[in-house]
C-alpha cells in the first residue's frame, strides 16, 4: 500500500478533489458516492468493462474510498459475466500506491483499523477479478508504486508507457507489501530478484521492466490507451470460459505437482472440447472461417 516513495507525501491526498463541495447531490450513500467517484467502471452491452482510477489529481493514490471502489467494480463485472475488463489510471501516474496523507492522520489502533478496512476492500477486489472468467488487460503510465504495482502484476496483460517507472517503496516508509506483490513479484521475477526490488526500492524503468517479466510490452506513451483498446476488444471477442480455466491452470500450475497438474489439464481439455466455445472454435475452423465466440454468453 505505500506510496511511490519518500516523496510520495507531496503527491497525494485525502482530498474528494477540486470541486468536490460543488458537486450535484446524489441519491447514494456518502461512502458508495465516495467510491464511485473514486473508481469509475462502465459495463459496456458488448461486455467490455472499463474500470478507472479517478484520482488523477492525487497519482490515483489508494485511499479507502478507493479500495471500496475497485471492490465494487469488481463485483459488478462479476454480476455481469464480463468479456474483458480495461483497467486504466487518469492523470500522468497509474497508481503511486496508498494514500499517506489518510494514513498520516491516524495512530496506533485506530490507524492499524483503517489499513486492515483498506487491504480487506482491496484484497477482496483483486480475489474477485481473479476469480471470474474475463482477462484483465491494464495500461500503466508514470509513477507505479506500492499497490500500483499490485494492480499492474493482477493484469492478465500489462501494457506499460515507455515513460513508466516501478517502485515498491514499501520498505522505505517501515512497510511491508500488500496488494498480492509478495505473491506476484517473486512469480513474475524470480524470488531473487523480487527480494531485491522490495528491499532496495529502487526505479524500475520500462525497459528492464518488460525484460525481467514485469510487464508484458512497453508503447509508446502517446500510444498506450489506444494499444490497451485493441488489446482489450480482441480478448473480448475470445472464448471468455476458455480464457477463464486456461488463467486458472497457469496460476494453480506456480504450486501444483506435475502430475496433478496435467490430470487438471486433461479434465479441463475435454470440458472445453465439449462447450459451446470448443464446437464453435473446431466448427470454424473445419469451415475456414473466424470463429464468433460472441455469440456465446458468458458464465455467472
Amino acid at each position: 500500500m505505500a506510496g511511490n516513495g519518500p516523496d510520495a507525501g507531496d503527491r497525494v491526498s485525502a482530498d474528494a478533489g477540486p470541486g468536490a463541495a460543488d458537486r450535484p447531490t446524489t441519491s447514494l450513500s456518502p461512502r458508495a458516492a465516495d467510491a464511485a467517484a473514486s473508481v469509475g467502471v462502465e459495463i459496456q452491452d458488448d461486455g467490455l468493462a472499463r474500470v478507472t482510477l479517478r484520482r488523477g489529481h492525487a497519482g490515483n493514490a489508494i485511499d479507502l474510498a478507493t479500495a471500496r471502489g475497485l471492490l465494487d467494480a469488481a463485483r459488478a463485472c462479476e454480476r455481469a459475466a464480463v468479456r474483458a475488463v480495461l483497467l486504466t489510471g487518469e492523470g500522468k501516474s497509474f497508481c503511486v500506491g496508498g494514500d499517506l496523507r489518510e494514513f498520516s492522520r491516524l495512530t496506533g489502533e485506530a490507524l492499524e483499523k483503517h489499513l486492515v478496512a483498506v487491504t480487506d476492500a482491496l484484497h477482496d477486489a483483486l480475489r474477485t477479478f481473479a476469480s471470474i472468467d474475463a482477462p484483465m488487460v491494464a495500461a500503466v503510465q508514470g509513477a507505479v508504486a506500492g499497490a500500483g504495482i499490485g494492480l499492474a502484476a493482477a493484469a492478465d496483460v500489462t501494457l506499460a508507457a515507455d515513460n513508466v517507472t516501478f517502485t515498491a517503496a514499501y520498505t522505505g516508509i517501515g512497510y511491508s507489501p500488500d496488494a498480492g506483490v509478495s505473491w506476484q513479484l517473486p512469480r513474475l521475477v524470480g524470488p531473487k530478484r523480487a527480494v531485491e526490488l522490495l528491499l532496495t526500492n529502487r526505479r524500475v524503468p520500462a525497459a528492464e521492466a518488460v525484460a525481467i517479466g514485469l510487464v508484458s510490452r512497453v508503447v509508446p506513451s502517446g500510444e498506450l490507451i489506444a494499444e490497451a483498446e485493441r488489446t482489450a476488444e480482441a480478448l473480448r471477442r475470445g472464448p471468455t470460459s476458455a480464457f477463464g480455466v486456461t488463467r486458472r491452470l497457469v496460476a494453480s500450475g506456480q504450486t501444483a505437482n506435475l502430475a496433478r497438474h496435467l490430470d487438471d489439464e486433461a479434465t479441463a481439455l475435454a470440458a472445453a472440447a465439449a462447450s459451446d466455445e470448443g464446437r464453435e472454435g473446431v466448427a470454424a475452423f473445419l469451415d475456414k472461417r473466424a470463429p464468433d465466440f460472441t455469440r456465446i454468453p458468458s458464465r455467472l
